[in-house]
């Protein structure tokens, strides 16, 4: 399996199969000038959408007729299965930002957790349903999201051998968030790729590893 940051919290995740799944697109037109990653310019399957602000549901955006998946719930596309799991954009119940969808990709025998615009520590009942998982992509810039204590504590309740960072401060976000660094900062379990790809079988998965992606677009 191959996992391309694309930028924001979108990745482009394929199978060996050759499936092309996309989480959480960008829309170029909702935030002008305070983000600004490209699109995806080829077709693509599937599409998961943990919410719908501008940030992370610009399906339309995209080429080919994917599968668009959202909310809660077990669903099938392609060659992958999807497990939404209900939570919220904030830490009081949706109450501020809304809800907010975890989805768990499972393909090639691993298991993904894209966190989305998760905005509270996980409840027991939740990470139970979400379960242990490989690789969590978590969001950890804070203010819309967990910060970077918060996203420490949700990786462990996840148990995930591979946590990639996403929803952070870059030169292409000028949202109020933090960089990647303060989530980094006094771990030593760090892998700076100096690319956007990660690759991963069910043969060779790390033991606890924070790896950390450019964005491609």
């Amino acid at each position: 399996m191959k996992i391309e940051f694309l930028g924001h919290s979108s990745f482009l995740i394929t199978t060996s199969q050759g499936t092309k799944i996309i989480t959480d697109p960008f829309d170029p037109g909702g935030y002008p000038g305070q983000l600004n990653y490209g699109v995806y310019s080829e077709p693509v399957d599937v599409v998961t959408v943990s919410h719908d602000h501008a940030d992370h549901a610009g399906v339309k955006a995209l080429k080919g007729s994917p599968v668009v998946i959202k909310g809660e719930g077990k669903f099938a596309a392609k060659d992958a299965q999807f497990l939404g799991v209900g939570t919220y954009h904030d830490d009081a119940q949706g109450a501020k930002r809304g809800k907010n969808t975890v989805f768990v990709i499972s393909a090639d025998g691993l298991r993904i957790a894209h966190l989305g615009d998760l905005g509270h520590v996980l409840t027991p009942d939740q990470a139970a349903e979400i379960g242990n998982v490989d690789v969590a992509l978590v969001p950890v810039g804070g203010y819309f999201t967990i910060d970077s204590a918060q996203a420490a504590q949700v990786a462990q309740q996840l148990d995930a051998n591979v946590v990639i960072p996403m929803h952070y401060k870059t030169r292409k976000c000028n949202f109020p968030i933090a960089g990647v660094e303060e989530f980094l900062r006094g771990k030593t379990n760090v892998v700076r790729t100096g690319g956007s790809v990660f690759e991963i079988d069910r043969e060779h998965i790390p033991a606890h590893q924070i790896v950390v992606l450019e964005p491609a677009l």
